[in-house]
């Protein structure tokens, strides 16, 4: 992909802009009074997200130089057409997206907003993968929060079934001092052992955690990232998602995550939108299509500092 050419076709001077950035592949740029956001074309993740006058949100490994197919662990990337690796035997985790490189189908902006569109169809490379036609449109907009919304639509003649996840990276100062509000009564399955449980009061897990919650059935899911040592509380706000995932490796498990510096795990916590686990929980008959959102805010201050 041309650099100048993507400028010239989408880009706004101070608001979108286009850049040479992960693995050697474009990455964009927004800005709008609210904030900042870098997004990477290859896999469609977010690399970073950083309101007006706050830290970052989003947690990142300081390696910086990565190969296409190699994942990185952090910023916000894309889980599709399956979220872990349990429901399309065969397949890698968390799917393919995340190492395509996605097109660019627009860009808008407005005084309050900066928005960019990208899109994945299927292809012989992707038929390799999974043998279903498929149309993938992810918009990734700032303004006064984060917004990602990723429309998967059935393009062939036979149904199929997915599942799809956004994978953020929050940044904490301190994970023994995070916890995450929102999941009091939701059941939830432990992916470390898959012994079960029902979540009472505000998930504090200090230590390694790979919690599946079932969500309650609902139009949109609320929940929150509360840092005491930073004093600011995240809210992650989803709709078309069937389960959250809170997953940390832990001190024991940094070292099996290839681009994790030691003390890394106590950086972030993973707060995780998913249409649903195990399976491929969402099925698509052709011309049908099924859209995951989530939005993130982060607030300064206020934080209770015996919760």
């Amino acid at each position: 992909m041309d650099i100048e050419r993507l400028n010239r076709s989408f880009g706004a001077p101070g608001r979108i802009a286009f850049k040479t950035g992960f693995a050697g592949y474009p990455e964009v740029a927004l800005t709008s009074r609210y904030g900042s956001a870098e997004v990477a074309l290859l896999g469609g993740a977010v690399l970073s997200y950083k309101p007006t006058g706050q830290p970052q949100v989003l947690f990142r490994p300081a390696r910086r130089e990565y190969n296409r197919g190699e994942s990185m662990h952090g910023g916000m990337p894309l889980c599709w057409p399956q979220f872990g690796n349990r429901a399309i035997p065969g397949m890698g985790g968390h799917g393919f997206a995340r190492v395509c490189l996605f097109s660019v189908r627009g860009s808008e902006y407005t005084e309050e907003t900066s928005e960019v569109t990208l899109g994945l169809k299927s292809s012989d490379e992707t038929r390799m993968l999974w043998p279903h036609d498929f149309d993938l449109e992810l918009k990734i907009s700032v303004s006064m929060k984060l917004n990602a919304t990723l429309t998967t639509r059935n393009d062939g003649t036979e149904p199929f079934s997915f599942s799809a996840g956004f994978h953020p990276y929050f940044l904490v100062r301190d994970r023994l001092l995070a916890s995450v509000e929102g999941l009091d009564g939701c059941s939830f399955v432990d992916a470390r052992d898959m012994s079960e449980g029902v979540q009472r009061g505000t998930f504090a897990e200090p230590a390694a955690c790979d919690h599946v919650f079932e969500l309650k059935p609902s139009p949109r899911h609320e929940m929150a990232l509360v840092d005491r040592s930073l004093e600011r509380a995240v809210a992650v706000v989803s709709s078309g998602s069937g389960n959250a995932v809170v997953w940390n490796p832990g001190a024991e498990g940094e070292g099996s995550v290839h681009d994790l510096e030691a003390g890394d795990w106590r950086k972030f916590l993973c707060v995780e939108p998913v249409t649903g686990w195990p399976s491929a929980s969402t099925t698509l008959k052709p011309g049908e299509s099924h859209s995951l959102a989530v939005a993130v805010q982060s607030t300064l201050g206020g934080v209770d500092e015996n919760a």
